[in-house]
This record gives C-alpha cells, sequence and structure tokens, in this order.
C-alpha cells in the first residue's frame, strides 16, 4: 500500500505530497492542471521510461519519492535480491530521480540498475490508464486478460512453457547453424586431419631446430675448429715429435719442483709450491678436454646431410603451421581438439534433434493444458464483464472471448485469442476494436479492471480518467465498483466526475496558478467543506451557489448510503 507520495520538480509540479487513504484515493483538478503528473510520477516509480521533457522548466532533475507499508512476500524477495532495507517502521522507500541524459532509482536507500526498479515497481503499482483502451483491441492483450482471470496457476504453466519454448529455440538454432555448416565442417576437419597427420609423420620436438642449425654451424667449421684446438693442445702438451719445442705442463712442471725446492728450505715458499701445483693440475685437464674435443671434430658428411634433411623437414612444417617450430607444435594442440569437436558435430545433431522431439511433445502437453485453462475461464470472465456493463448502460452488451488454434506453437501457446463484443441484441459480436464506440470500449476496459483487478491484493492500483466519455447515473456506477474494489485493494483515480469523486475516502485537488512569469501546480487534500466545493465545481456549475454545493451534498450522501450499502 502507497502511505506517502512526494514529487519534486515534476512538469508544473514544483512540490506535492500526497498521502493515499487505505481505500479509495481521488485526485482531480480542472483541465490543464497537472493532475495527470501524479499518474505520471506514479509511472516513474513503476520503472515507465523517463524524458527528460518531464523536468520543470529552469530546474536541473525532477525527482519523484514513494513509501510502501504492508509488502507482499514477492515483493520483499525483490526487495532482498537489490539489497535494500525497509526503514524502522517496516515501509519501504522507493526513489526515481531523473535528469537530461540519465535516470537513477534507489530501493530501500540502495542504487539499482532500471531494470531492477522496474521489476519492483510492477509489484507495487498497477497503472489502467487510457493507453489501455488501445491496448485492449490487440489479440496480445486480450489473451494476457484471459490469462491473468485464470489465476495463479495459469501463470506458473506460462511461465514454464515459456522456458521450454526459450530452450527449443535455443537448440533449433544451434542445430539449423550445424545443418547449414555441414560442408564448411567437413572442410575444415579435412584440413585439420592433413595437418596434424603431417606434423605427426616429422614429429618436431621442441627446440630441435635451434639445436641441429648450432650442429650443422659445428660442423661446417670442422677444419677450423680442428687447427685453432690443435694449436691450443700444442702450446699446453706439446708436440710428440718436437720434444724439444717445449709445453706449457713442461714449463709448470720445472716451475713445481723449483719451488718444491724453495718451500724446502723456507716455509714462506710453500704457497707457492701449491699453487703451480694447482695451476699444474688445471692444465693437465685443460690439455684432456681440448684433445678429447679435437678426436669428436672429426668431419662426418652423412651426419652433415642427416642435418639437412630434418632442418628442410622442419621447415616445411614451419612453412605452414608457424614461424617458428614451437608454434608448430602449439598449433597440433589445437588443432586435435577441434578436429575432435568437428568429427562430433554429427553425432551432436543427432543428440539435438532427439531433444527438439522431446521437446515438442512437453511443450504440445504444456499449450494443450494452457488452452484448457483458457476455455475454462473465457466463459466465466465474459459473464462477469458483461454483469459490469448491465450497471454501466450497456444492458444488452455480449463478450465472447474465442480461441483458434495456429498452425504452429508460438511463445503463449497455439491459441489465437480474440475479444468479441456486440452491445446491441440481433448483432453477432465482432471483433471489440473494430465494433466497439470509444465509450463502449471505456466501458468495457473499466468492466475488465474492476472484475481482474481484484485478483492483485498486493498492488495500489491507479486508475487514469478512467471514467472518459461517461457521465451521469454511468459516473455513478463507476464510482461504486471504485469502491468496492478499494475495499480489499488500495485504488488512487484521476477523475473528471463528480460522481466517482464523490465515492473517494481522500480528495485531493490539483490547482494551477502563475506568479512572476512561472506557471504552479498545487496538490492538497480537501476538507469536507472544501469538497463539497471541489464536487459542485465538477458538476458543472460556473459559479458555486447554494443550489450547486445542495446538490453536491445529495451526491456525496448518496456515495455514503451505496459505500454503506455494499459494506
Amino acid at each position: 500500500m502507497l502511505t506517502e507520495l512526494r514529487i519534486t520538480d515534476l512538469g508544473v509540479i514544483d512540490r506535492a505530497a500526497l498521502e493515499p487513504d487505505r481505500g479509495l484515493t481521488v485526485v482531480s483538478g480542472e483541465t490543464g492542471a497537472g493532475k495527470t503528473l501524479v499518474v505520471t510520477g506514479l509511472g516513474l516509480v513503476a520503472g515507465w521510461r523517463s524524458e527528460a521533457g518531464v523536468i520543470r522548466q529552469g530546474r536541473p532533475k525532477a525527482q519523484v519519492e514513494a513509501r510502501f507499508a504492508e509488502l507482499g512476500s514477492k515483493t520483499l524477495a525483490l526487495v532482498g535480491e537489490s539489497a535494500g532495507e525497509l526503514d524502522d517502521d517496516g515501509e519501504l522507500l522507493v526513489v526515481r530521480q531523473v535528469a537530461p541524459g540519465r535516470s537513477r532509482s534507489w530501493i530501500g536507500g540502495t542504487g539499482v540498475p532500471g531494470q531492477a526498479a522496474a521489476r519492483l515497481g510492477a509489484e507495487l503499482v498497477t497503472i489502467h490508464g487510457q493507453s489501455e483502451q488501445v491496448r485492449l483491441g490487440s489479440p496480445q492483450r486480450q489473451r494476457e486478460i484471459l490469462d491473468r482471470a485464470a489465476g495463479a496457476e495459469q501463470a506458473s504453466l506460462l511461465e514454464r512453457y515459456q522456458g521450454l519454448y526459450e530452450t527449443r529455440r535455443r537448440l533449433r538454432a544451434e542445430l539449423d547453424q550445424l545443418t547449414d555448416q555441414t560442408q564448411r565442417r567437413a572442410q575444415e576437419a579435412d584440413l585439420l586431419r592433413f595437418g596434424l597427420e603431417e606434423i605427426a609423420r616429422v614429429d618436431p620436438q621442441p627446440g630441435e631446430d635451434v639445436a641441429l642449425a648450432a650442429e650443422a654451424l659445428r660442423l661446417g667449421e670442422a677444419d677450423d675448429l680442428k687447427a685453432a684446438v690443435f694449436q691450443a693442445v700444442l702450446a699446453l702438451a706439446g708436440d710428440d715429435d718436437d720434444p724439444a719445442a717445449g709445453s706449457a705442463l713442461s714449463g709448470l712442471a720445472l716451475a713445481r719442483r723449483a719451488l718444491a725446492q724453495a718451500a724446502a728450505r723456507d716455509p714462506l715458499a710453500s704457497p707457492l709450491a701449491d699453487q703451480v701445483s694447482q695451476i699444474l693440475a688445471l692444465t693437465g685437464d685443460l690439455a684432456g678436454s681440448a684433445s678429447a674435443y679435437l678426436a669428436d671434430l672429426e668431419v662426418d658428411p652423412i651426419r652433415g646431410e642427416q642435418i639437412a634433411a630434418r632442418l628442410a623437414s622442419l621447415q616445411a612444417l614451419t612453412r605452414k603451421y608457424g614461424p617458428e617450430l614451437d608454434q608448430v607444435i602449439a598449433w597440433a594442440a589445437q588443432a586435435g581438439p577441434r578436429l575432435a569437436e568437428l568429427d562430433g558435430s554429427d553425432e551432436r545433431m543427432t543428440d539435438l534433434a532427439a531433444q527438439l522431439e522431446r521437446l515438442e511433445a512437453e511443450l504440445e502437453d504444456l499449450a494443450e493444458a494452457l488452452s484448457e485453462r483458457r476455455r475454462a475461464t473465457a466463459g466465466q470472465l465474459a459473464r462477469r464483464v458483461e454483469a459490469e456493463l448491465q450497471a454501466l448502460a450497456l444492458p444488452q452488451a455480449r463478450l465472447e472471448f474465442t480461441l483458434q488454434p495456429a498452425d504452429q506453437l508460438g511463445p503463449w501457446g497455439r491459441d489465437q485469442v480474440a475479444l468479441m463484443f456486440s452491445a446491441n441484441p440481433g448483432s453477432a459480436p465482432a471483433p471489440l476494436a473494430k465494433v466497439a464506440s470509444g465509450g463502449e470500449l471505456s466501458r468495457v476496459r473499466l468492466g475488465l479492471e474492476v472484475v481482474l483487478a481484484g485478483v492483485e491484493d498486493d498492488t495500489t492500483l491507479v486508475f487514469d480518467e478512467v471514467d472518459a466519455g461517461v457521465g451521469g447515473a454511468v459516473g455513478v456506477e463507476i464510482g461504486r465498483r471504485l469502491a468496492a474494489l478499494a475495499r480489499h485493494s488500495q485504488v488512487i483515480v484521476v477523475t473528471h466526475l463528480a460522481q466517482v469523486a464523490a465515492f473517494a475516502d481522500r480528495h485531493y485537488l490539483v490547482s494551477k496558478s502563475a506568479a512572476d512569469g512561472r506557471t504552479s501546480a498545487e496538490v492538497r487534500q480537501l476538507d469536507e467543506e472544501e469538497r463539497l466545493t471541489e464536487l459542485a465545481r465538477m458538476m458543472g456549475g460556473l459559479e458555486l451557489t447554494a443550489s450547486s454545493r445542495a446538490h453536491a451534498a445529495e451526491l456525496l450522501a448518496v456515495a455514503r448510503r451505496a459505500a454503506v450499502a455494499s459494506a
């Protein structure tokens, strides 16, 4: 239930505050005064799309604050999802702010995306505006009305059906894509298979090309390397064919003997003898290693040919699958799983076809269940609305919901729903949008709204000039029905009819004034005397007289007696 509404800088409204009653709250005012802005403010709270044009001229932003109490379980769950919190009184504050180029929403003090605000707003406020009269003529809206009347079980069935319908759409799209790309997949698989087989035949190893290139370079320089190392060996170990040539090892041997003699005479020379011994040992090791290296430098033409052939095979792979051998190996690692995926596409297509067949059968069963509930509901709903129309000066009106099966399943089942209408006896019912006049359409809309709104007990119901195009006794009946509806749902009505306003539990007046070149609208609650004056004005009196006020008082008394009688 809405307990407070505060509007700031919205249209011609500078500041306004309403505290709607638990029952029926009426908002009235002269044409153009801005009373519909109250509906606009509630619409923003309910998640309507915002436009910068709603901001009061010269102001940077518009803001609407709404406070709600007695929240239902679904509403509380949505508040929890948004991380919002109730205040100390257990009430929820919802704020919507509109500025040029952006809109912001808060739920219980927490900023939320627009979609989250809209989901919550749809649970808090239901607005029946003039646009509904146009929508009522569409088959989709007529189907929605019939499903609403069918109740919570129908909503649950429909939710399950639509989930499966979306799954079927997704799987069918995947199957169609696989089918359309069969030839392309086969070509890709052949290329991958050829590449993997070619790489497997060569069996490249990480870093192999670099190692082989280094070995090939060493083989090509073998003669020069042998000459250089041979000179080193001669310098280190000497030449067996020329003992007089000397060597590093012979020189070091002489030095060791000399230092050993010195150390025998002087202990201070001992470190020198030790050092030369170490150097002699290292030099011997170096000479041995150089000789071994020299022995391994034998030229092997066959090995060179093998290396050249191997490098050619590796280069053939790097030309096709990557500039470096490691990238070739990486390509093969990725191509293997992809080939397995492509080879498994036929199996996937078979699996998808089986899933779709099962889904089709389940959707058919659910569609039939939806149709059965619609057929069972259609007659009951039509009779209830006809009863409302009788009191709204359409005593001979007939309504009929027709259901025709479509050629294939759709997002809502298989039914094509049409609302047929006839205002006069002897006239066969025809599509509502084609045969109903504006006044008749308005009353059919009201009848449907009054019948259906009762299922939305946790929602504040807002009616925006639902009485357009009617008056007199019909207006009294509209007021009577709205008052009856307000006994179990909070109802807010923007009206121009005194016959409706007379049934209000709380009455607000929107009035417009101009000062300093600016137009402003004021919203204020009327007391008993002010209410009589406003009812007299709404009844058409150009001048307020004792007679017009008496007529207003009589109307108010009639409404109160009717409310007591129907309580």
